[in-house]
């Protein structure tokens, strides 16, 4: 390796044969760019579909009364039900489930509400909530606090809100902490304003946002003890599906609903649809590798081909080294160094061109961070894995034409023209 003879040999075919050489290695370049482009690309599209998932526990469902589909125990299907204060308390009694919160929204899901202060109004969603929806939803706060217990338990008329009430209640300067505002006839004090977590509809609905406690909602705006929904975390050592399962079977019992009717209770399951984009991604990971590799063996292949044709050209140099007592090892090692010199610098090259190109898509990105593909980017271990792959790949393309060198007499060599 260390051998300047050897090194002088090599350089010396290269600048002989420039063009050949230079056609030969740009197959490995265009290999490893199309390996780094997508799987950078790959990683890009991730981070933006993941950051949808920002925020939420991975381990939670959601769950809500609707009508039954099938008939049971003498009543006849399409009877309506609620949740109560009391579902809540049975579901807490489940050993697969840690959290439960219950919910509710004036209007119903995608109600929204005129909410005023002084001449200013706006149209933004109102939710009933309990401090441990924290733990399952991240509630990011800019100023102020969120719901607390004492809020809950003496059913204060306080309210948290999101960016866009802030916005469009509140002069630019104006700190809204203390200050009224009127909800359906209703005043509730500001103890807290959030911005929205992660980005997508998720964020979006998070900015129009005004939380309240719970119990202060079930009084002010009779709603009695009526739940709309439950958000529902699971122990860490529990699959959430499990305890979704156990759930949705207490509640059946509960409100005399058929076991088999899957229409009566909706459900959401935030690990199921983790984990297919989870799996998604893996299966597109394994299929950008194996097309970048694939391509990357075939730039391989087109160096292995080009120095079947230098050993053809030099076969009667190695015959010569042969007759002088080179052994079949040295002449196999320069063929493969100049074979994996080859294609390394071709590799690197590409290599460096593709971050290249990944860092300039990353730089034009919106700043805002909404959008579903976010600064793409190739990790440090990928990126030694590919030069570990460059260096192999050079190996491999060299064996072939190195093992027709030495399988040359050196009689035989020195005779050929």
């Amino acid at each position: 390796m260390f051998d300047q003879d050897n090194w002088q040999e090599i350089f010396a075919t290269i600048k002989k044969n420039k063009l050949r050489t230079a056609l030969t290695a740009f197959g490995v370049f265009w290999g490893i760019l199309m390996l780094v482009i997508m799987l950078g690309a790959g990683d890009g599209l991730k981070k933006g579909v993941m950051k949808d998932f920002e925020g939420t526990a991975t381990n939670s469902f959601f769950m809500w009364a609707q009508k039954t589909s099938k008939p049971y125990q003498g009543m006849k299907p399409g009877r309506g039900f609620n949740f109560t204060n009391d579902d809540a308390k049975a579901l807490k009694t489940l050993d697969a489930i840690d959290i439960v919160a219950p919910m509710n929204q004036l209007g119903g899901h995608d109600g929204s509400n005129n909410v005023t202060r002084g001449v200013k109004t706006g149209p933004f969603a109102v939710m009933a909530e309990y401090p441990a929806f924290a733990n399952i939803q991240a509630i990011s706060l800019r100023s102020g606090r969120f719901i607390n217990e004492n809020d809950i338990r003496e059913k204060r008329k306080v309210a948290v809100i999101g960016k866009r009430p802030r916005e469009i209640l509140f002069d630019k300067k104006e700190n809204p902490i203390g200050e009224w505002i009127l909800i359906s006839g209703v005043y509730f004090k500001v103890v807290g304003t959030t911005e929205p977590e992660g980005s997508g509809q998720n964020a979006e609905e998070q900015a129009e946002q005004i939380y309240v406690p719970f119990s202060t909602f079930q009084y002010a705006f009779n709603f009695g003890d009526k739940v709309g929904w439950f958000s529902v975390k699971s122990k860490n050592n529990v699959s959430a599906s499990l305890a979704e399962e156990q759930a949705l079977a207490l509640m059946k019992e509960r409100h005399k609903i058929a076991p088999e009717d899957l229409i009566a209770i909706g459900h959401w399951n935030m690990e199921k649809q983790f984990n297919k984009i989870s799996g998604l991604f893996v299966g597109i990971n394994w299929l950008v590798t194996f097309v970048g590799i694939g391509t990357l063996f075939a730039g391989a292949i087109g160096v292995s081909n080009i120095m079947l044709i230098v050993v053809k050209e030099r076969t009667k140099e190695i015959g010569v080294k042969r007759a002088l007592g080179a052994g079949p090892f040295s002449i196999v090692a320069q063929l493969i160094m100049e074979s994996v010199f080859l294609t390394s610098i071709a590799g690197y090259v590409g290599l460096l061109v593709g971050i290249g190109v990944l860092e300039l898509v990353s730089s034009l990105m919106p700043a805002d961070g909404n959008s579903m593909f976010q600064n793409p980017e190739l990790k440090l271990a990928v990126a030694l894995r590919a030069l570990s792959i460059l260096v192999v790949t050079g190996a491999l393309a060299g064996m072939i034409p190195a093992y027709r060198a030495v399988s040359i007499s050196p009689v035989d060599a020195l005779r050929s023209e």
